[in-house]
């Protein structure tokens, strides 16, 4: 591929929610803001939404890394049957995250027992279940730790296990709740919010944050950052052009900035070139499903139009 040409370890756009890459862009850091201090003071319902690609998942798994930051603690990854989910248990926090929560209710219970290392009988009754999970809540909170569950893509969580989520939260302390609930999900998650039926449930969240894309300001830095840690160490690798025509057709959306700048890279080193220009990234986003065409199609219509003056300009000076 591109990496040696460019001079880089691995590839920087990749698809994958890797922490490494992280970007503290200002949605990004206010909405992290947002999740540590509403974590830290014990908030039952946490909310935060935002649209396909804007990064939820990688914040998620950047919140749950910085979360015990410094701790000294064991990790335990734990995989359900279907290996869906994932445990971290340190000396503050015990944290869930469930990155498919499309589980209906006692489903998702059997799921949250597994990640808590419960053990159950084979044949155990939801209301034994409860019991069970209420006992280890308060087995945690004896020993000093807090529990916190992360849902993922928790706009296609059923209702009924939004309601039995809602239940386990009741349970509390004198000082603090049990049990904390992050939700991600896109914009679709606030329109089931307002049906009567989750009313409850939507008086229990007390943080909420709604994510954005990169501003146009902030993409050259997003570009440079990713480059950096993948190994890159030249000056300019994206030209300012280049940088203008990603943010029109990306729209500041991290997922489709790193698939236009990955094929306009590849196309860059196509042609042997050291460097990715506006030409490249035009192309690029020509192939992408997603891209803002109408930033395309307007920049080809000025082009025609700048042409065509051009030429009646020349006909009037030149009969």
């Amino acid at each position: 591929m591109y990496l040696q040409h460019f001079g880089l370890r691995e590839a920087p756009f990749g698809l994958t929610p890797d922490t490494s890459f992280f970007f503290a862009c200002s949605s990004y850091q206010e909405a992290l803001n947002t999740l540590l201090v509403a974590a830290r003071n014990g908030e039952g319902f946490i909310k935060i939404v935002g649209e396909v690609g804007n990064g939820k998942t990688l914040l998620c798994r950047k919140f749950l890394a910085t979360l015990n930051q410094g701790e000294r603690a064991a990790t335990t990854a734990i995989g359900t049957q279907d290996e869906n989910t994932a445990t971290r248990a340190s000396g503050k926090f015990v944290t869930a995250y469930v990155p498919n929560p499309y589980l209906e209710p006692r489903s998702l219970l059997l799921a949250l027992a597994d990640e808590f290392r419960i053990s159950l009988d084979k044949e155990v009754d939801q209301h034994q279940l409860l019991k069970r999970l209420t006992l280890a809540l308060l087995e945690f909170a004896g020993e000093g730790k807090r529990v916190l569950v992360c849902l993922d893509e928790a706009q296609a969580m059923p209702l009924e296990s939004l309601e039995v989520l809602r239940l386990l939260t009741n349970l509390e302390t004198e000082k603090r709740k049990l049990l904390q609930v992050v939700l991600f999900g896109q914009p679709e998650l606030d329109e089931r919010m307002k049906q009567d039926s989750v009313r409850q449930l939507r008086q229990r969240i007390s943080f909420q944050y709604a994510l954005h894309g990169l501003r146009s300001g902030e993409l050259d830095r997003y570009l440079r950052h990713r480059l950096s840690v993948a190994g890159y160490s030249g000056e300019t690798l994206f030209s300012g052009g280049a940088v203008r025509v990603l943010h029109r057709v990306s729209g500041g959306t991290p997922r489709l900035v790193n698939i236009v700048a990955h094929k306009a890279m590849l196309l860059a080193f196509g042609e042997g070139r050291q460097q990715v220009g506006a030409r490249h990234v035009r192309n690029a986003a020509s192939d992408t499903p997603e891209a803002r065409r109408d930033w395309l199609a307007l920049g080809w219509g000025i082009a025609a139009l700048v042409l065509s003056l051009a030429g009646a300009g020349w006909l009037v000076w030149h009969p």
